[in-house]
């Protein structure tokens, strides 16, 4: 039996910091992948390529959800109907319910709504359960061990401040955390120790990197994205639409609607007010996108 070591690699400065600490480590038998979620902004599927490059092979895998959404069309024609679920739901339903290829919508088509903090469905549909069953999976049965690197580090969040370095799961493979007594600065030098540029989206205001935006994105992230990339918000704002026809209840939101408004382009205009979301912030308004522009302090 031998150990096959699996890093999930995102585009992000964590797994790449911990990419470049197995090379640095001349660590056996690894197999680097990268899961394809169709959320993910071109800069980071270029900075994919580019890590490729410098450093190696990629496995790219990419989750499909068509066999669920010809399940779910089939509830449509019946259970819905049954449920009397007004006839022109139904129909919009239906129109829309055709496998796409891009995991993230198909995902939200199936599910009838997005993912939300409180209903974070997406990181194992799109990552954790696509990288066991394509990958975990067949090494499993070709009788050797996953060893599946993480790049999670403590002070991120209080859940993964108890997490362990080292753990064992009920479905056989072992989970192992080596950044998680790092720093967000540690990452950036060990990209400066291996002479590999950080995602240039950290140049570009951004904190996270990976599906653009996340759910999680906060009020100032959420406005650099709109007004440096207003393609991603657009985007969503089209998957609105498509995810509220395949809703039961005829509306889905990227955010869930709150005192911020009712869908992303109403959230966007929040991002732009002053503390308490009441009033514009009229530096917000008035300041010119800058160059170069990082949370991390890459630009200095």
């Amino acid at each position: 039996m031998n150990n096959i070591n699996v890093i999930s690699i995102s585009g992000g400065k964590d797994s790449t910091a911990m990419w470049l600490l197995a090379i640095e480590r001349d660590i056996p038998n690894l197999k680097v992948v990268f899961s394809d979620v169709g959320h993910e902004h071109p800069e980071t599927y270029d900075y994919i390529d580019y890590l490729e490059k410098e450093l190696g092979p990629i496995i790219r895998i990419k989750p499909d959800f068509s066999k669920q959404i010809l399940r779910k069309r089939e509830v449509v024609n019946t259970k819905w109907r049954e449920e009397e679920v007004p006839e022109n739901i139904i129909n919009q339903a239906l129109e829309v319910l055709v496998p796409t290829g891009n995991p993230f919508l198909d995902l939200c088509m199936w599910k009838g709504r997005f993912p939300s903090t409180m209903a974070r469905f997406c990181t194992v549909e799109l990552k954790v359960r696509p990288m066991f069953d394509q990958i975990y999976v067949p090494i499993i049965e070709s009788g050797n061990q996953v060893i599946s690197w993480q790049g999670i580090r403590a002070n991120e969040s209080l859940k993964r401040s108890i997490m362990t370095e080292i753990e064992e799961t009920p479905e056989g493979y072992t989970i192992y955390r080596p950044i998680l007594d790092w720093d967000v600065y540690d990452v950036f030098k060990q990209h400066d120790k291996h002479n590999i540029k950080p995602n240039p989206l950290y140049m570009q205001g951004m904190g996270r990197v990976g599906c653009m935006p996340c759910i999680n994105s906060r009020k100032e992230e959420l406005h650099e994205i709109a007004r440096r990339f207003p393609e991603e918000i657009e985007r969503v704002a089209k998957w609105e639409g498509i995810v509220s026809k395949a809703s039961k209840r005829g509306s889905a939101t990227f955010f869930t609607s709150d005192h911020r408004g009712h869908g992303i382009n109403d959230v966007v205009d929040w991002s732009k007010t002053s503390y308490g979301g009441v009033q514009y912030d009229l530096l917000k308004l008035m300041e010119e996108v800058p160059t170069c522009s990082s949370q991390y302090g890459l630009c200095e």
